[in-house]
């Protein structure tokens, strides 16, 4: 059993249709391989893939691989990813089957307090991060994270949402009618995506466009 890092916090029909859509991933990740899996949802709300099968452990590696996965215990040192839950003036606290603070001296993402921080990145919540244990000593997050979002800033500008699958949000910036202001839909986990803008479209005026359309968290990031 793989349990994915990332989140299915939603209710009702969309519920519903976020998992459906994990089911259509996890097919499309090992759906070639000698398997048969089972998609289920913790009470934290992580899901949890069941694979049998010849290729079982390739499949578990792939979906690790891919999505990130919720352990039952930390190693100090080594790299896991949590979803951003809660922020204050000490720093991040992550969700990895356990909560893990990321203190505000280890975020190393520039000055400003951990809300600022936030707002500049565009971090949504239950984003998937990346993070390095640190067991008795201070968590951090990998620099593969810090990459990726220092990228972020360097790029045309972005609105990430949460709440929302890929393909919900692609068809809400259609029903806006912004399709050609925007290069594409990157997922970031199962319900959080970046709406990447083309270079010559305001982030801020592309969300406050389709925020009416989706009830979620929208937050831009302007290089």
């Amino acid at each position: 059993m793989v349990v994915l890092a990332t989140k299915v916090y939603v209710e009702g029909d969309a519920r519903e249709r976020a998992m459906d859509g994990l089911r259509s991933l996890v097919d499309n990740a090992v759906g070639d391989l000698d398997v048969t899996y089972d998609i289920g949802l913790r009470n934290d709300e992580f899901p949890s893939v069941t694979l049998d099968g010849d290729d079982a452990v390739a499949a578990r590696n792939v979906l690790r691989e891919e999505w990130g996965e919720i352990v039952p215990d930390l190693q100090e040192g080594e790299t896991y990813v949590g979803t951003l839950e809660h922020w204050d003036d000490d720093g991040f606290i992550l969700d990895a089957g356990q909560n893990v603070r990321i203190p505000a001296d280890q975020l190393e993402l520039g000055i400003g307090r951990p809300e600022q921080i936030r707002n500049r990145f565009g971090l949504v919540q239950h984003l998937p991060m990346e993070f390095v244990y640190g067991g008795d000593e201070p968590s951090r997050l990998s620099d593969g994270e810090r990459d990726r979002l220092f990228d972020w800033t360097r790029g045309t500008g972005r609105v990430n949402v949460n709440s929302a699958t890929r393909g919900e949000t692609r068809a809400t910036v259609n029903r806006a009618g912004h399709a050609q202001d925007i290069v594409t839909v990157e997922r970031l986990g199962l319900l959080e995506q970046s709406i990447i803008c083309r270079e010559e479209t305001d982030a801020p005026g592309l969300l406050a466009s389709i925020g009416s359309y989706l009830p979620a968290e929208l937050k831009c990031v302007v290089p």
